[in-house]
C-alpha cells in the first residue's frame, strides 16, 4: 500500500505492507484524510508535541476491511470515522471519563507508529465511531474537525444568547463560528490576517469580520459586539491572539485556547486577577462531542462543502503546499 511519511526532508509518498488487525483491532481502508493544521506546523518545525520522521492523518473517514479477534463494535464493510487520540483507559482522567487528558495520551497520526494518509490502517475498536449513510465521504471527513470547536463550545458553558469573538479564520475558526450561529450567540464577530480570509469567513455569517492586524483590532471588535466578550476561541494561539484575547474578554470573559500554541507565551496576571478573566485550554474531545458533531452535520446545520478542497494521496507534498498556503481552507487526500 502507498503511505504518507513526513521526514526533515520533506513529505514523502512510500511503499508498506497492509497492517493486520490485532485482537480488539480493525482494519480500515481510508476514503479521506485530512490535512490538518498541526501537519502543516509540524512539517515546518513549529509543532511542540510532534517529531520529525513520523506518519501523519488523523482526520479520517473510511470503510472496515478486516475486524480482529474480540471485535464487536463494527463489522466489514460500516462506514467509519476515528478519535485519533489513543489513552490508557487505565489513569486517573481515563477513569474519570476524560480520556483526552489521559497521563500516558498517545496520538494517532501524530508520533504514532500508522497514520491515516495511507491506503489502509489498523487501530483498536473502542477509537472507531460510525458515520450514517447519510452524510457523504466529505461530511464524514470533517467529523473529527467539527469535534474540536463543540468540545470547546462545551467547555466554554455553551453560547446561546452570549458575544462571541472568534481569532483566526482556519478550519476550526470557520466550524467555531457556525458553531456559534447554531447555538444561538447574540453576536459573533471574527478576526482574521488576510483580506482572503476575511472574505471568506464572512460567508459564514458573522456579524462583522475585523482585520486583525490592524491597531485598534480589540476596540473594533468590542465596537461589533456592542460590549466585551463572553467568551473569546483563539484559534491561533501565539502571543499576539493570546494579548488581543484577553483585551477582547476584559471584564470577566472567557478565553478558550483552541489552537495548538507554536510556543510559550506569557500574560498579563494582574490583568486576569482583577478583571476576574477565565483561560481554558481545549483538548480535542470526546465521544459525546463526536456524537454531537455527527448530528450538526445530518442536520445540515453546519455546513463543509465550501471548505474542503481533495487531492490524490499521490501528490500528498503538493497537498501539503496547498494546505500551508493560506489558499485552502482544508485539504483531504484520497487514496485511488
Amino acid at each position: 500500500m502507498k503511505r504518507v511519511i513526513v521526514t526533515p526532508s520533506g513529505v514523502e509518498v512510500t511503499e508498506a505492507e497492509v497492517p493486520s488487525p490485532g485482537p480488539g483491532e480493525v482494519l480500515v481502508r481510508t476514503v479521506l484524510a485530512g490535512i490538518c493544521g498541526s501537519d502543516v506546523h509540524a512539517v515546518q518545525g513549529r509543532h511542540p508535541h510532534i517529531a520529525l520522521p513520523y506518519r501523519p492523518g488523523h482526520e479520517v473517514a473510511g470503510t472496515v476491511e478486516a475486524i480482529g479477534a474480540g471485535v464487536t463494535r463494527v463489522h466489514n464493510g460500516q462506514r467509519v470515522t476515528m478519535e485519533p487520540f489513543l489513552p490508557c483507559w487505565q489513569c486517573k482522567q481515563c477513569r474519570a471519563g476524560r480520556e483526552n487528558l489521559c497521563e500516558r495520551l498517545g496520538f494517532f497520526g501524530c508520533g504514532h507508529d500508522q497514520g491515516a494518509m495511507a491506503e489502509f490502517f489498523t487501530v483498536d475498536q473502542r477509537r472507531l465511531h460510525l458515520v450514517p449513510d447519510s452524510l457523504d465521504w466529505t461530511q464524514a471527513a470533517f467529523i473529527e474537525p467539527l469535534g474540536t470547536p463543540v468540545h470547546a463550545a462545551r467547555l466554554a458553558g455553551g453560547l446561546s444568547g452570549r458575544t462571541v469573538a472568534i481569532l483566526g479564520a482556519g478550519t476550526i475558526a470557520l466550524l467555531t463560528l457556525q458553531v456559534a450561529r447554531q447555538q444561538g450567540a447574540a453576536r459573533v464577530v471574527l478576526t482574521a490576517r488576510s483580506q482572503r480570509s476575511r472574505d471568506r469567513a464572512a460567508k459564514f455569517g458573522p456579524d462583522a469580520v475585523v482585520d486583525a492586524t490592524a491597531p485598534d483590532a480589540v476596540e473594533q471588535v468590542r465596537a461589533h459586539l456592542g460590549e466585551s466578550a463572553d467568551v473569546v476561541f483563539d484559534c491561533v494561539a501565539e502571543q499576539s491572539t493570546m494579548d488581543q484575547a484577553l483585551a477582547i474578554a476584559d471584564r470577566g470573559g472567557t478565553v478558550i485556547v483552541v489552537g495548538v500554541p507554536p510556543a510559550a507565551v506569557t500574560v498579563p496576571l494582574p490583568l486576569i486577577q482583577d478583571s476576574q478573566l477565565r483561560i481554558q485550554g481545549s483538548a480535542t474531545y470526546l465521544p459525546e462531542d463526536f456524537a454531537e458533531a455527527i448530528a450538526l452535520l445530518v442536520s445540515g446545520e453546519i455546513a463543509v462543502a465550501e471548505l474542503a478542497t481533495v487531492r490524490p494521496l499521490e501528490s500528498a507534498a503538493g497537498a501539503f503546499a496547498d494546505a500551508a498556503s493560506g489558499e485552502h481552507v482544508k485539504v483531504l487526500l484520497q487514496p485511488k
